[in-house]
């Protein structure tokens, strides 16, 4: 190697290393921004309320109140909030999951007319806010009688989420269709390839949107309070909400219950972490 291809190469090398330097810095600086709120709620969460009100406040808890926890659960039923949360956001995930992934399937691999202009129209009420179908979806379940029930809060998941819909058509597009058309000469209906080749290899995708549905009603404030008026059916969401009175806010309970409840979530996409990446890249299926 000549001297000037010597030269050459440490001056790539060095602008390679610090442009590696300056991204590091620049993601870790993001990162501590985004986890900054997350120590500052588990912080709290460990103060007395003397330490939380003190100023200038103290960015880690002089004492350590472990008995926030098991104190803010005591409080009010949360065994119970806990266990309605999970079966909502258990049965909206199971609807959207199911229905979504049908529909995808036929946008995906079935040819009918007009197929292209209703994806497009569902694409379209992507468009549309939730608060705008706010006031006639309540009137809808209010005549229906199904306002203090669980079923506003669980049903419209088995009606198809129009991004669940295109993420999952995406994904089922990159499968190859000679495993589709191999079924059909094998005497496989539609429903058989759907349930026994498009559900599994489309797995990732599918952990995706469970992930997004269960994160979406495990969240959910405004749904469980406008439908739900008993005490006994309330969620996790409306339960933090004790803790907030019209004169003082015990913040160490509420910080306490709000990591709490944070937890599931953060447990389910780190296990499915891997399936969630792959799943929301919709280049990512199997092609032919």
């Amino acid at each position: 190697m000549t001297l000037a291809k010597a030269k050459w190469y440490e001056t790539k090398k060095f602008r390679v290393s610090f442009k590696a330097w300056i991204i590091t810095f620049f993601l870790l600086a993001g990162s501590l921004l985004v986890l900054l709120p997350l120590w500052w709620m588990v912080s709290t969460s460990l103060k007395s309320p003397q330490e939380i009100a003190q100023y200038p406040p103290t960015f880690f808890p002089r004492e350590f109140h472990f008995s926030n926890y098991l104190e803010a659960w005591q409080t009010a039923p949360f065994t119970r909030w806990a266990m309605n949360t999970l079966f909502i956001a258990t049965m909206g995930m199971i609807g959207s999951v199911l229905v979504n992934s049908l529909v995808a399937y036929s946008f995906a691999k079935i040819r009918f007319k007009g197929k292209n202009i209703l994806f497009i129209i569902i694409l379209a009420t992507m468009l549309i806010p939730g608060f705008v179908t706010l006031v006639p979806q309540y009137i809808l379940f209010s005549k229906l009688g199904w306002v203090n029930t669980y079923l506003p809060l669980i049903v419209p998941a088995f009606f198809g989420s129009a991004f669940f819909i295109f993420l999952l058509r995406q994904f089922m597009m990159t499968i190859p269709n000679e495993l589709m058309e191999a079924a059909i000469l094998d005497g496989a209906g539609h429903l058989q390839i759907w349930w026994h080749i498009m559900l599994p290899l489309t797995k990732p995708a599918l952990i995706a949107v469970a992930i997004f549905s269960f994160n979406g009603s495990w969240n959910d404030l405004l749904g469980p309070l406008l439908y739900l008026n008993d005490e006994r059916m309330y969620t996790l969401q409306i339960g933090l909400q004790t803790f907030r009175g019209t004169v003082q806010t015990q913040w160490h309970y509420l910080m306490a219950m709000s990591v709490t409840v944070l937890l599931p979530v953060i447990a389910l996409f780190f296990f499915f972490q891997r399936y969630f990446i792959e799943g929301a890249n919709i280049n990512s299926g199997t092609k032919g």
